[in-house]
């Protein structure tokens, strides 16, 4: 394995099996990505090169990384020996170098991809490459290798795709089971079980930011794999750890969290707190799940505190329920737990207890607000309890009767 730094950019180049290349940077810039989730973790873009009878590129990295990319695969072979590009999704962090690399190219690969993927490369970037359409299971016959494609759509985009390589047992795959974090090793079996436990967090809030709206798209997509029975040994992905150790793990975990399915025992609570009075009746119920042994994710909103979307999206995921505390703002729902639940309902829409505490000061529709949000997405509000000012003794036996309720 070739790990080289270029300004103070890592990137790997290894031979993952036969003779399929793996090309990973590690991107440590980027701390928002899509601009929305805040990955202080960072994250890698995968690009993998076949060299057989022909040689076939399979997607690529950032716009900003295009020169690394160049340099890198010039260390295994001449661009210009490139006969094909196969597009898996047209999003700019894996399309994005594709320009530079048809011009080291001279332009004679022919780029390979769903039917759309033509008018966006020419829309995103004003080239007109060779293109050559693949169908859904169509194979190409690359003599040593043959590529076997299959469409994904909404994994996250309508055009994505998926390819197998036969001959390799490997399929590469794009965003599907990728996951954020930059990993210590290219590969789940190189990782220590506490390493990858971690990782495994890092991927799960992957899933739900990055694919969750479509997260139905991932069981229908896993079930059409498996329909195929193709032999799996290596799963591939374009961002983060390739599976050649224990492929299995990573596509059982995607199902799980594209179904929500909950750890025991495990709740989360999300709340915003102006002047201290929800956030004292919170902590007398986090008291209470604590005692029972509850393990807690608390999210807060507050003048000291922010918490990143992502990680509350992901803590959502696998939590057996939730807890929404919400102030009255002008007569509605604080704006922050409002947009809260909102991306829950967009990205993290599951069929899963909630309670929902409330302040108030003369009045207001708080409660209704995030009620009618989170019912509307698939959650069941089994508990309300709200209070004006502070709240008194009664609200507080309430309150320690709700943990017991929503783990019982």
């Amino acid at each position: 394995m070739f790990l080289r730094c270029f300004t103070l950019v890592k990137t790997y180049v290894d031979k993952v099996i036969g003779d399929l290349y793996v090309l990973r940077v590690d991107d440590e810039e980027t701390k928002y990505f899509e601009s929305l989730w805040y990955i202080p973790e960072g994250i890698t873009y995968n690009a993998y090169l076949l060299i057989g009878d022909k040689v076939v590129l399979f997607d690529g990295w950032k716009s900003r990384y295009s020169d690394l990319l160049i340099n890198e695969l010039s260390k295994v072979i001449d661009p210009k020996d490139i006969d094909y590009i196969v597009v898996h999704h047209m999003e700019q962090d894996h399309s994005g170098s594709l320009p530079k690399v048809l011009k080291a190219n001279e332009f004679r690969a022919m780029v390979l991809g769903h039917p759309m993927v033509r008018g966006m490369v020419e829309s995103f970037y004003g080239i007109k490459p060779k293109f050559r359409v693949v169908k859904d299971g169509d194979v190409l016959d690359l003599g040593k290798y043959s590529l076997r494609f299959a469409y994904t759509p909404w994994l996250h985009w309508p055009e994505t795709i998926v390819t197998y390589i036969k001959e390799l047992s490997t399929l590469i795959s794009c965003d599907v089971f990728g996951g954020y974090s930059i990993p210590k090793a290219l590969y789940d079996n190189e990782l220590t079980s506490d390493e990858l436990s971690k990782y495994l967090d890092y991927a799960r809030k992957y899933v739900i930011t990055v694919v969750g709206h479509y997260k139905d798209y991932i069981v229908k997509g896993i079930e059409k794999l498996r329909s195929l029975n193709v032999d799996i040994k290596v799963i591939a992905p374009a961002h983060g750890l390739l599976w050649r150790g224990s492929p299995e793990v990573i596509v059982s975990k995607y199902v799980e969290w594209a179904r929500g399915v909950p750890k025991d025992r495990k709740v989360t609570v999300i709340y915003d707190s102006m002047y201290g009075y929800v956030e004292e009746a919170i902590k007398v119920v986090i008291e209470e799940l604590s005692k029972l042994g509850i393990d807690v994710k608390v999210y807060a909103f507050t003048e000291n505190s922010r918490p990143a979307i992502g990680d509350v999206l992901s803590d959502v995921t696998d939590s057996s329920s939730l807890i929404i505390g919400v102030s009255t703002y002008e007569g509605e729902a604080f704006p922050e737990i409002v947009r809260m639940a909102n991306l829950i309902a967009m990205k993290a829409a599951f069929s899963k207890p909630v309670a929902i505490i409330t302040a108030y000061g003369w009045g207001g529709m708080a409660t209704k607000q995030i009620t009618d949000i989170l019912t509307k997405a698939g959650y069941e509000v089994i508990k309300t309890i709200e209070f004006k000012g502070k709240p008194d003794e009664q609200t507080i036996r309430e309150l320690r009767g709700l943990a017991k309720e929503l783990v019982s």
